[in-house]
């Protein structure tokens, strides 16, 4: 074992010792951050090339700094994003929310889907389906300006029309031509703050995160919002907590001109987003 691979397993036992979920993937992470290599390559790593640096990032990854405001990166799918103060940083379990839509558009029978993101945060969901759907047409909508200068980096060079506004009242231009709506909206109870990891209560925005006593307000409004930009036919896909299964198909009903409302599960079979589909006249 090299000097570094040793670091590494005290790192791993500090950032265990600290509450950490994945003590030993961060540890790595880090490790290969500092030094500029490859996870799989930290064994090649010369014991005279030891940084001492890395010690300076556990210590801010043991205060349950996120590890992806350390690094500056956040990986999403095929996707590498630049995150940090100011942005929600994309998690794993939206991948299953975006594998579905993904594959819901691919079934349409449209040339150009046209695709919205209303909450776009770092553009995670909204660059995967402009990249993973070829031919789709994209928009994506944000609100806070400080989470808009990362989009804007993330998106310097794709296709997505991005814009600044409240996802409640955006993109009248496009009403009734849109194929899916989809949306990882805030959706935390106020009255769970202080149960949130500490990643997310003290370094992700509040508004990215909170939404109502019962967490559901945002979605409330969206399901307005996706009914009012959705063709006939066209789709909704909205992800919620894993503890509000069976409580977000019930905000699209059929009285609001909705159909097929279900629950998915993510990869951890945990109830993890609805979808709808807008009701045919």
């Amino acid at each position: 074992m090299n000097l570094l691979l040793a670091e590494v397993a005290q790192a791993t036992q500090r950032l265990a010792d600290a509450g950490v979920p994945s003590p030993r993937n961060d540890a790595e992470e880090l490790a290969a951050f500092v030094h500029g290599v490859k996870r799989g390559a930290l064994h090649s790593v010369k014991d005279s090339d030891f940084d001492a640096r890395y010690w300076e990032v556990i210590a801010r990854r043991e205060q349950r700094e996120p590890l992806q405001h350390i690094t500056g990166r956040a990986y999403f799918r095929y996707l590498e994003l630049q995150v940090g103060p100011g942005v929600f940083v994309p998690r794993p379990e939206t991948e299953s929310v975006v594998g579905w839509a993904i594959d819901a558009v691919r079934a349409m029978d449209v040339v150009e889907p046209r695709i919205v993101d209303l909450c776009t945060g770092s553009g995670a969901i909204a660059l995967a389906l402009a990249q993973e759907v070829p031919r789709s047409r994209v928009h994506a909508v944000e609100l806070s300006e400080e989470a808009l200068r990362w989009t804007r980096k993330n998106m310097a060079d794709s296709r997505v029309d991005l814009r600044q506004g409240d996802a409640l009242d955006a993109f009248h231009d496009l009403d009734g031509h849109v194929d899916l709506v989809i949306s990882n909206p805030p959706y935390i109870p106020l009255t769970e703050w202080e149960y949130v990891a500490p990643e997310a209560r003290d370094y992700d925005p509040e508004l990215a995160l909170f939404s109502g006593e019962d967490g559901l307000d945002l979605i409330r409004g969206i399901e307005r919002t996706a009914h009012r930009l959705l063709r006939p036919g066209g789709v909704v896909v909205i992800e919620h907590a894993d503890t509000q299964g069976g409580q977000v198909p019930w905000i699209f009903t059929e009285e609001r001109g909705w159909a097929d409302a279900a629950d998915h599960p993510d990869l951890n079979r945990r109830p993890r987003f609805a979808t709808a589909r807008k009701a045919l006249p």
